[in-house]
């Protein structure tokens, strides 16, 4: 189980800024090409594609190819479609614990642990880095990127506007500023519950106030969804929700990560958003705003039930697919994932980089906030990635109902069929 110890590791033990380890040896016989099979949208895409060119710099009898899928929503879909319809490559992107472990038990995945090893892959990334990047004690993939999922993204204006001083420091104070939010015709949240982005809320929720182990065994399936510590989230949630906190559920239901994102970051129709950090590039690459001025970033306020230093966390990784045919820029390309020029290119895209030789003034405000938040917190992978995929579908659609009608009857039976879909998997 991905769950808060390793984090907490990491979070403990990261490198100063700007630590340097010796660079990837180059050799001539690393040529040919290259395909890797990457969903990633946006400023996501984008920073992959900057890694991928200092990559080919680096090597330059290497060409790079990516098979491009589709992003939308949970790509799991659009990958297994691939690989079932016999599509190879020599690297995957990927983002779920949950959906390596299917990948590795399928035969699809191929072992790393050597080539860590002889690239020296740990030069820049810890030992606790290389175990988020493992099924069962086999290491299968690289981590390039993390972030923080319990960070609440505002705009400074539209508070200000509201007559709000600043971004609340307890939950009292944020359920407080729904009132005058809403007499000046701004929504408090803003959730995307068109596909799974209204995860956000109940895992952070859920973190606050139960605290990692709980959300650990509840991602194991150790304890029921109909546990009472699971059920006080949606009974927080629903308090919010009547004290005007969402908005019309129509309006969440159609909207998804984007569109909720930029009613708080762009339009200001919202005050509040959680959300993952590729929103950072958002911001700034595709509107031109200005990071920590124009917006900015807050952990979610405490809610004084003992689980206050606690955030929800996501990672990404390159895996090494079994069908490709270049293994050695495949290895080649993982070590570079660990380098200086990739960590840099990382930290420009506005993310932050796990590797020990990343330049850290290269990170804005927002990222400055988002990673002394994970550093100083107990940390949880994002629970909807370790679910598997026909059961973090069950939860994202109950959650959907949970919204229509948050009523204390449908809570009972949402968290019931999420429970009855889980037992499927014991």
């Amino acid at each position: 189980m991905i769950g808060n110890r390793i984090f907490g590791t990491i979070a403990c033990g990261m490198a100063l800024a700007g630590a340097a380890g010796p660079s990837v040896a180059q050799s001539a016989d690393i040529s040919g090409e290259l395909v890797i099979m990457n969903w990633l949208p946006g400023p996501d895409g984008a920073t992959f594609d900057r890694i991928e060119r200092s990559f080919e710099e680096k090597y330059p009898d290497v060409t790079v190819r990516d098979i491009v899928l589709s992003g939308a929503g949970d790509a799991r879909g659009a990958i297994r479609a691939a690989l079932l319809a016999g599509e190879t490559a020599d690297l995957l992107v990927n983002t779920w614990p949950a959906f390596r472990a299917e990948l590795a038990e399928a035969g699809l995945l191929r072992e790393i642990d050597s080539a860590w090893e002889a690239h020296g892959i740990g030069d820049n990334l810890s030992d606790s880095w290389k175990a988020l990047g493992q099924t069962e004690g086999v290491t299968y993939g690289v981590q390039y990127t993390y972030g923080d999922r319990s960070g609440v993204w505002y705009r400074p204006d539209t508070l200000a506007a509201a007559g709000l001083d600043g971004p609340p420091e307890t939950f009292d104070e944020l359920v407080a500023s729904f009132g005058p939010l809403l007499a000046n015709g701004v929504t408090p949240f803003s959730i995307g519950a068109k596909v799974w982005s209204h995860g956000e809320m109940f895992e952070t929720l859920l973190l606050r106030t139960a605290g990692v182990d709980t959300a650990a065994a509840l991602a194991a399936h150790e304890i029921a969804w109909t546990d009472p510590r699971v059920r006080n989230v949606l009974e927080i949630w629903q308090g919010m929700i009547e004290a005007g906190c969402c908005g019309d559920p129509e309006n969440m239901l159609a909207n998804d990560w984007d569109t909720a994102s930029d009613a708080v970051l762009v339009s200001g129709e919202a005050a509040y958003v959680i959300m993952g950090m590729w929103i950072n590039g958002r911001a700034r690459d595709e509107f031109g705003l200005e990071e920590g001025v124009d917006y900015a970033l807050f952990q979610f306020p405490a809610l004084g039930q003992g689980f206050d230093n606690t955030s929800s966390v996501d990672a990404k990784e390159v895996l090494a697919l079994s069908s490709g045919d270049n293994a050695d820029a495949a290895n080649a390309f993982l070590a570079h994932l660990a380098s200086a020029e990739a960590a840099n290119a990382v930290a420009a895209g506005g993310l932050a980089s796990p590797s020990s030789a990343v330049d850290t003034s290269i990170y804005g405000p927002v990222t400055n906030t988002a990673t002394a938040a994970v550093a100083q917190s107990e940390v949880q992978f994002v629970l909807g990635d370790l679910l598997p995929g026909d059961l973090v579908d069950e939860y994202r659609v109950q959650l959907q109902r949970f919204l229509v009608d948050p009523s204390d009857s449908n809570i009972d039976a949402v968290l019931a069929a999420i429970e009855a879909k889980a037992r499927q998997f014991d």
